[in-house]
Parts: C-alpha cells; sequence; structure tokens
C-alpha cells in the first residue's frame, strides 16, 4: 500500500513539474512572440570628404573637393499576421574642381512603402508604392546652362500588387503582375522635347507650337523587386537591390532594370568605406553620344548607365 501511494505522489509531482514546466514554456513563446511585434526604426548618416591641394607639383593636376553624403532610414512595423516595411534613401555629392567650378556628382530621394498580410509559410499578399526623384537640376557636363533634368522631372511613381517572399531578414522577393508605372516630368521645355517617355508637343511647319508635351506618362505591366542585406564577413556589410518592370503593351521585352549594390566596410565606431553602384537601363530615356570625339553630340537613344563611388568619411549608425 506504501509503494503505492508513493507512486501516486510521485505521479502527482511529476505532472505539476511538467504542466509548470508546459505552460512556462508557453508563457516564454508568448513574450517572444509578443517581442517580434512593433516598430523597429533607425538608419545610417554617412559623409564622404575628399580633397586635393597642389602646389608647384611636377606631375601636375588640379586642387579639388568632393563631398558626398548618404541618408539611409527604415520604419517596419510588424503586428500579428501583418508587416509593414518603409524605406527613405537620399543622397546628394559635389564636386569643387579649379577652371571648372562646382558640380553636382550624386543626387537620389528613392522612398518605398509595403504592406502585406499573411498568406502561408513565408508568403505574404503584399501592396507596394515607390517613389524616385532627384533634388536639383542636372547638366550634361561640359555643358552647363542646359537642364537636362530637375525634381519632379522626373518624377517616378510605382504602385504594384503582387505577393512578397520574406524567408528571412537577409532576403525578400516582391512578385507583381499587377503594376502602374507613372513617369511625371514637372518641367514644360523638357515635357515639350518628349523627355523620359513622355509624349512631345507638336508643331506646325513653321515650328509654331501646336500642342504642348505631355507631363505625365502611365504604364501598365509587371514588376520584380528582390533585396538582399547580410554581413559577408566581420565589419564587412553587403546591399543588393534589383528592379525589373516590364511594360505590357509597349515591347514588353524592353525591360527597364535598376540595381543597386552598396558595400559598407567598418574601419571603426564612425569611420568606414562604402563602395556603391548603380546601373539603369530604361528604354524610354534617350541619352546623347558622342560617337565621333569632336564633343557635339551626334546619336541619341537609349543606353545602358552606370554610377559608381568610392568612400571613406564619417558614418552614424542609429
Amino acid at each position: 500500500m506504501k509503494k503505492v501511494l508513493l507512486s501516486f505522489i510521485a505521479i502527482g509531482i511529476a505532472s505539476l513539474t511538467f504542466a509548470q514546466t508546459t505552460e512556462a514554456e508557453e508563457d516564454l513563446k508568448k513574450q517572444n512572440a509578443d517581442t517580434l511585434d512593433g516598430w523597429k526604426t533607425g538608419g545610417v548618416f554617412s559623409v564622404n570628404l575628399t580633397q586635393t591641394s597642389l602646389t608647384n607639383w611636377s606631375a601636375g593636376g588640379q586642387n579639388s573637393v568632393s563631398v558626398n553624403g548618404l541618408l539611409s532610414l527604415f520604419a517596419n512595423l510588424k503586428r500579428g499576421n501583418s508587416t509593414w516595411d518603409n524605406s527613405l534613401d537620399l543622397g546628394y555629392g559635389v564636386l569643387q574642381q579649379d577652371g571648372i567650378g562646382v558640380r553636382k556628382t550624386d543626387d537620389k530621394i528613392d522612398f518605398t512603402s509595403k504592406y502585406g498580410q499573411k498568406a502561408f509559410k513565408n508568403w505574404y499578399y503584399a501592396g507596394l508604392v515607390n517613389f524616385k526623384s532627384q533634388m536639383t537640376a542636372g547638366y550634361n557636363y561640359p555643358d552647363d546652362s542646359t537642364e537636362i533634368s530637375n525634381f519632379m522631372a522626373p518624377g517616378y511613381v510605382l504602385v504594384a500588387l503582387g505577393m512578397d517572399y520574406k524567408p528571412s531578414d537577409v532576403f525578400t522577393l516582391f512578385i507583381s503582375p499587377l503594376t502602374m508605372k507613372t513617369t511625371i516630368v514637372n518641367d514644360q521645355t523638357l515635357a515639350n522635347a518628349g523627355a523620359f517617355g513622355v509624349d512631345p508637343a507638336e508643331y506646325d511647319t513653321l515650328g509654331v507650337l501646336i500642342t504642348k508635351g505631355k507631363s505625365i506618362r502611365s504604364e501598365y505591366g509587371g514588376y520584380l523587386r528582390a533585396q538582399f542585406k547580410k554581413d559577408i564577413m566581420k565589419n564587412v556589410n553587403l546591399q543588393s537591390k534589383l528592379e525589373l518592370f516590364s511594360n505590357y503593351a509597349e515591347e514588353p521585352m524592353h525591360i527597364d532594370v535598376n540595381w543597386e549594390v552598396l558595400i559598407a566596410m567598418k574601419v571603426n565606431k564612425y569611420i568606414s568605406a562604402t563602395i556603391s553602384t548603380q546601373l539603369i537601363y530604361d528604354h524610354d530615356i534617350d541619352i546623347g553620344e558622342d560617337t565621333n570625339g569632336d564633343d557635339i553630340i551626334d546619336k541619341v537613344g537609349p543606353r545602358t548607365q552606370f554610377k559608381e563611388v568610392l568612400g571613406v568619411g564619417l558614418t552614424y549608425k542609429f
């Protein structure tokens, strides 16, 4: 009888202990789930400065000063099965060189907002809004009197509905079969010239303006956006973003491409080196080309655009 009683007591204690452990595990899981919900915000501010000063320098050269600034912000919200990701990237750079003056080397505004509702596993039903433009006027140097771009000339607004694949914080893939891309050219001179794909102005045989060029062009098609972000080694972070857009109605095989890569190498808390590249191809953007090398533009058409910026300077992450 005593053995039976002791057995019941042991079973009771074990059951109570198991119940308490299970309850504690459930509370811990609930706390972990709760900590994942809410806002995550932060950003990076970077300034790179380069100066060259020459006095009686036999090898030749010119005095110059260049400054490049980058501000990248994010604010992401997770609540249950819903996610809302927001990012803003601003970039600006200038170069001052003796005998040439001040020239712009970088100018970027890029804002994205994406909302997702979980569908299954790592897939979300999602909607995305993206805005791109620049801050100040751009010129085709050495011609610094004729503007070839400006704020909202062009400006791009993209609205897309589709599916978002988020297996981890390292990689995301957004696929949209329903996308509207709107190009805005808020400069009548550029709009009359048909810049950035808008319908140009119409003139009579004497060159008199009949109809102004349109300032808005809308396209409908498919859109893909892939993002990758990871520390590939100690103090070295790699970020890459690829965007593809195809217009269903007009030459769908001419795919617009925007591919950005940023490598950040941390030296210490405040000093870092960065290498950034951007490749753009847009069949609607005509770019002048000097094929004869005589500083005269004799060919105009779509071309692959590429930009590379290497900088060492101050970086503050928050």
